[in-house]
């Protein structure tokens, strides 16, 4: 009998004092699953009183991010003029094609209480052909649920249990938040190229082997199988498309050229890429080591 998982990774911890962010990919074992090249978990974390997440200005190019909450806020500016909040439930999706700079703060209501943290940071690579494409910034809280006995599932990109969300697909996408309640089962479909899990919170079983926490289980491809939870669980599931062209990351940068990579650093080290209004006074420099990179 095939094995249903093909691959675990442990993320990479980084303590940042007042909450941890965990990075699965990109890592040596692993780059990509389907489109999604960057998997961030963070959380969840109740922040001192008047703490906050400060994540001043930086640059993207060739790839959409994707930021989803189970808890707390964060304000989204960027250099297109777009500004939102970000909540549980609603989908921010940033593509940044050619060149995009965006923000990430703590709203200013949030911090005198200490804001709560918990939640997920994505990125997808764009595809051959549509990297270089316009920058653009989306936002959607009608998101399809799907809900069953014991069971609550929440569509944040593709088509899943024949709900298909309004998020832009660059490529072939799935993306979804399942919510188990004790003795509560969903089937994993088997049409995407590429799908892994990640349990963020309680216990969860897919195929009957145990989801270690915070770990990112890779399926098999073409086995359908069934995600179950005896005492409760919150499960994201993801992938799609498997690209057929190798992407690389340096920083916050991807693309399918190291040579675009390296012009991006030039452009960002010589102010070449737009400002964020509303929050120009500030900017990540570019890093001597970059911490987030694809191997080898």
């Amino acid at each position: 009998m095939t094995d249903p998982v093909i691959q675990t990774i442990t993320p990479v911890t980084h303590d940042l004092g007042a909450f941890e962010v965990r990075r699965a990919i990109p890592s040596r074992q692993r780059t990509m699953v389907g489109p999604f090249i960057f998997v961030d978990q963070f959380g969840p974390a109740h922040l001192p009183a008047g703490a906050a997440m400060d994540v001043r200005p930086h640059p993207h190019i060739n790839l959409a991010t994707v930021t989803w909450l189970f808890d707390g806020a964060i304000d989204h500016r960027d250099s297109l003029g777009s500004f939102a909040t970000i909540r549980p439930g609603q989908v921010n999706l940033m593509t940044a094609g050619r060149g995009i700079v965006h923000s990430e703060r703590t709203p200013p209501a949030e911090r005198p209480d200490g804001p709560h943290l918990y939640g997920m940071q994505t990125w997808l690579a764009l595809p051959d052909g549509r990297e270089e494409i316009a920058p653009a910034f989306e936002q959607y809280t009608d998101l399809p649920l799907i809900e069953d006995t014991c069971v609550s599932a929440r569509v944040i990109m593709g088509t899943l249990w024949g709900k298909t969300a309004p998020t832009t697909q660059h490529a072939a996408t799935i993306y979804a938040e399942i919510l188990l309640a004790p003795g509560g089962s969903v089937p994993v479909e088997a049409e995407a190229d590429e799908r892994a899990v990640m349990l963020v919170g309680g216990e969860a079983t897919i195929a009957g082997m145990a989801l270690g926490l915070y770990e990112l289980t890779v399926l098999a491809p073409g086995m359908a199988m069934q995600l179950s939870s005896a005492t409760g669980g919150r499960v994201m599931l993801l992938g799609g498309e498997a690209f057929t062209t190798p992407r690389h990351v340096w920083w916050n940068f991807v693309s399918s050229s190291r040579d675009r990579i390296n012009q991006a650093k030039l452009d960002w080290e010589g102010g070449a890429f737009p400002k964020v209004p509303g929050d120009e006074a500030e900017f990540i420099p570019l890093p001597r080591i970059a911490t987030t990179v694809s191997y080898p």
